[in-house]
């Protein structure tokens, strides 16, 4: 939603003018004492953007009960101050780029002050604690809810920092109704669905193809998570390819025409953004100004079990804090290239399962993942019986496929004719005892979990360059 609400005031940057900007800036809501960075010492502005699932505009206002119907608020069974979208971007000091990095709602993670939850949680459960033990003090009810929020945020912050190894520098919060009022005010986004969808608890019911969708609908359609194949992280997906199709309309138009639309931009950043008060927003627009959306980017953090159970019968999906924050260094550019020479980051890494044992390619792309490979196609081998693993390149001396068959535990390197330059492609046999296989050194602990671990490796990034809508789950 941040790429929505930034968009949004690019653009009313420049079909309003800068004084016009600084009117609507003024209008924010703004909030303080986050515990945030707040600098560029390390070279770019971290941001942490959270959807809030809220009943309330950004100034406390109740929604009207028409609003809350548009949103289906309530029909998914959570309401409150969950926080359904997570998403750290990073912005170098010069602008020139931009990585939104999102983050499962239910990942399984260390909050501070309260344990193991799911992040999602961390706002909302230390709101409510703060506020039960103010209230027990005698604290005013108004001032323990103020006080309460603040806490609530700052465990976010700090929950999201200490999972990502990424100080936060600024927040921005941003409401159901936000989302609806912002992608309505830039006339719709396109989206492009692989098969036909029908689920009431969200409202998506979209044919297949490629459409357009007003904001009520483009709710429903990033919030569906039921009949999905991957649950959460298909619904990531979808919000990522929405925002990637927003940012690259809003880019590549850099204008509206329309002063009613611009009135509505305004109007929907004025009523449903937050943001923290040490941000200085105008100064950041200018840094933006010439960003295009080809260096725009999305990308999620890796799994390590989507369907993982704690030991109260809480379904949540594991991470491991490590890989996490390996994988987000090398997505911000932080971490060096190996000593190889080949930086794993640069590397895709198709997966295909010729074994006959049930997620074995999963497993092994996931050991990939944790030594910082990106995974593209994981599926099981149709191309003939394989008696050996290899992976295959357009020549067995590929830096780069030898780099993958080193962290998979020194598998043979084999020329494949057809296979463009620079691709590499893993085939595990019943031989195979690397990593993630049931013997191999870095197989993954799953205790507390469900009994089928289901990790999830991380996908190519999506970007916002690409013309037309890419067709997801």
């Amino acid at each position: 939603m941040l790429a929505a609400v930034l968009s949004a005031l690019v653009l009313t940057v420049t079909g309003l003018g800068w004084h016009s900007v600084d009117q609507l800036v003024a209008s924010i809501e703004r909030i303080g004492n986050l515990g945030l960075g707040g600098d560029k010492a390390d070279g770019a502005t971290d941001i942490l953007m959270v959807g809030i699932d809220s009943r309330t505009d950004a100034h406390g206002n109740s929604l009207t009960a028409a609003e809350l119907a548009m949103l289906h608020a309530g029909d998914d069974g959570e309401g409150g101050l969950n926080t359904d979208t997570i998403v750290l971007i990073r912005v170098p000091n010069d602008g020139s780029s931009a990585t939104a990095i999102s983050i499962p709602r239910d990942s399984y993670v260390d909050i501070p002050g309260v344990g193991m939850g799911k992040i999602n949680s961390a706002y909302g459960i230390t709101k409510a604690t703060t506020e039960q033990k103010l209230i027990d003090k005698g604290t005013d009810p108004a001032e323990a809810d103020r006080q309460s929020t603040e806490a609530g945020r700052q465990a976010l912050v700090k929950t999201v920092a200490n999972l990502t190894g990424i100080t936060v520098d600024h927040y921005a919060e941003v409401g159901l109704l936000g989302f609806v009022l912002l992608t309505d005010a830039v006339g719709g986004v396109e989206v492009c669905l692989n098969n036909p969808v029908d689920e009431p608890l969200s409202g998506a019911d979209f044919p297949a193809g490629e459409q357009k969708l007003d904001g009520a609908h483009a709710l429903s359609f990033v919030r569906q998570r039921h009949q999905l194949p991957r649950g959460d992280v298909d619904r990531i997906v979808r919000q990522q390819v929405y925002m990637a199709q927003l940012v690259h309309q809003v880019l590549s138009a850099k204008t509206l025409t329309s002063p009613s639309r611009l009135e509505d931009l305004s109007d929907a950043v004025g009523r449903t953004v937050v943001l923290d008060d040490g941000w200085d927003v105008l100064g950041f627009l200018h840094e933006l100004q010439d960003l295009s959306g080809g260096q725009v980017k999305f990308e999620t953090i890796p799994v390590k079990d989507l369907n993982g159970w704690t030991e109260n019968g809480e379904s949540v999906v594991r991470v491991d804090p490590a890989a996490v924050r390996k994988y987000v260094a090398r997505a911000v550019g932080d971490d060096a290239p190996n000593e190889g020479g080949v930086d794993p980051f640069t590397v895709t890494v198709d997966v295909y399962n010729a074994s006959g044992t049930a997620g074995l390619a999963a497993q092994a792309a996931q050991a990939l993942a944790a030594k910082g490979f990106r995974t593209g196609t994981v599926d099981n081998w149709i191309g003939g019986p394989i008696q050996s693993s290899r992976v295959l390149a357009a020549s067995g001396g590929d830096a780069k496929a030898r780099a993958v068959a080193q962290a998979l535990g020194g598998l043979p390197v084999m020329a494949e004719s057809g296979l463009p330059e620079g691709a590499v492609r893993v085939v595990l046999a019943t031989d195979y005892a690397g990593p993630g296989s049931a013997t191999g050194s870095a197989s993954f602990d799953f205790s507390g979990s469900s009994t089928t671990a289901t990790p999830v490796p991380p996908a190519p990034p999506i970007d916002a360059g690409t013309n037309g809508p890419k067709c997801v789950n």
